[in-house]
């Protein structure tokens, strides 16, 4: 998926995570990095779908007075949820197994927000996916956190590695899955540059 901005915008992407640096380049487009720590909490009541979209507002809002004046700002958050209830990245292994524990054999929900800046305007979107796991015991968790992967993964696994392995099937975008919903971020991208 190839996708044109006018030659004269810089895009920053508020992000570290090398999945969504290669979704964003398989969209051809030319982008640098540029990231500033953000807490991310978000008020309690608050649903998982509104929080990621709260959250990548947060990321964005962090770098805008890091970036040159005309760019245009993209980021995004991603939170996965089961019975209702956000599962973030992992603090430790023993939180990573309670985590994939809560997964097995079971379908859960990924969420993804994104938010997209530019001079004075912002607009935001989320994505959800339906993510089914197969059964997994805890020989399997254990041998799936020893290779490190889960560390940094909202819900403690990522789909596009290892953690492939874990998932049966799903419905719905794989790159909201990922973390970063293309099809979302180019009808925002369209309708911010007025396409």
């Amino acid at each position: 998926m190839e996708f044109t901005l006018p030659q004269d915008v810089q895009v920053i992407l508020a992000s570290k995570s090398p999945r969504r640096r290669e979704l964003l380049a398989e969209m051809g487009i030319a982008y640098v990095c540029l990231t500033e720590e953000v807490e991310e909490t978000f008020p309690k009541e608050m649903h998982p779908r509104a929080a990621v979209v709260y959250l990548s507002r947060k990321k964005a809002e962090a770098v805008k007075g890091k970036a040159p004046e005309n760019a245009m700002i993209i980021a995004s958050d991603t939170m996965v949820e089961v019975d209702g209830i956000p599962l973030g990245k992992p603090v430790d292994e023993a939180d990573a197994s309670r985590m994939l524990w809560m997964l097995s054999g079971r379908h859960h929900n990924v969420h993804t927000g994104l938010c997209v800046m530019w001079g004075d305007k912002v607009l935001v979107g989320v994505d959800s996916t339906d993510v089914f796991f197969r059964s997994i015991d805890q020989q399997d968790i254990d041998a799936y956190i020893a290779t490190g992967e889960p560390m940094d993964k909202a819900g403690a696994y990522g789909i596009q590695g290892k953690g492939g392995a874990l998932i049966s099937h799903i419905n719905g975008n794989l790159d909201t899955v990922i973390g970063l919903p293309c099809d979302l971020l180019e009808k925002l991208l369209k309708e911010l540059i007025g396409r």
